[in-house]
């Protein structure tokens, strides 16, 4: 691929756009654009927080939004109610823009019911799907566990792994449509394909870096020292 086509922008939720927002500042999400310089053609990936702000980088940047993945269904990544707050997300984009949200096909309906959505809406993809972006492919991995959709984004040698994986730690499995099992099968065979110098770019910046290698993550990060599913349940297991 020649590097000059690939653009990919890692923003962080309170601080790079919704300063004003409180929840945002809290939660520290990341909202992440892939796209294609040559061809201006770009995708947002866990749009929420403040839709506008999101589309002015965008157009600031010279692109034209083409589509909005969703790495899961929870209101802090595409919108919807949490904590007595509303989150602008999915719902708003597409009042602004019309394009389709891609997620995988075990998510559709958590995902219809925390954004509004209607199946027109949404493209519905197993793993291993593709999604191009002008000349960028972007390949869908689908990694159960924190929801049953989940899905990571591995394009150009980044992965996306919204909750799935963080720099430290992984996504909660004790959350509605949550399964620990799923989850080391996610984390230790799903994941596997990823090489180890593949850049991780997580859901949250739940640590001082915000991105690391998947080389590092996996020597480091305390979810990959269990050696067995028995010795991973047990320590992570949901009681």
């Amino acid at each position: 691929m020649n590097e000059d086509r690939f653009y990919f922008r890692q923003l962080l939720a309170g601080r790079d756009f919704a300063t004003d927002n409180q929840l945002a500042v809290q939660m520290v999400n990341f909202v992440y654009l892939i796209g294609d310089r040559s061809t201006g053609e770009v995708v947002v990936v866990d749009p929420a927080y403040d839709i506008g702000s999101l589309l002015d980088v965008v157009e600031a940047d010279g692109m034209k939004l083409t589509g909005a993945l969703a790495t899961h269904y929870h209101a802090d990544h595409i919108g919807g109610a949490v904590f007595g707050h509303e989150i602008e997300g999915v719902h708003e984009l597409l009042e602004k823009v019309g394009v389709k949200v891609h997620i995988q096909r075990a998510e559709q309906e958590w995902v219809k019911k925390s954004s509004g959505l209607s199946d027109t809406d949404l493209a519905l993809h197993d793993s291993g799907d593709i999604v191009q972006v002008g000349d960028i492919k972007i390949e869908l991995i689908h990694t159960p566990g924190h929801t049953p959709g989940s899905q990571c984004f591995l394009v150009n040698g980044h992965l996306v792994s919204g909750d799935t994986l963080f720099l430290d730690g992984c996504g909660r499995t004790d959350l509605p449509g949550a399964d620990p099992e799923q989850m080391y099968e996610s984390l230790n065979n799903r994941l596997s394909k990823v090489p180890d110098d593949c850049v991780l770019f997580p859901g949250h910046r739940y640590s001082f870096p915000s991105s690391s290698t998947m080389g590092v993550t996996r020597e480091t990060n305390f979810v990959f020292r269990p050696k067995s599913k028995e010795q991973w349940l047990m320590m992570f297991g949901v009681n």
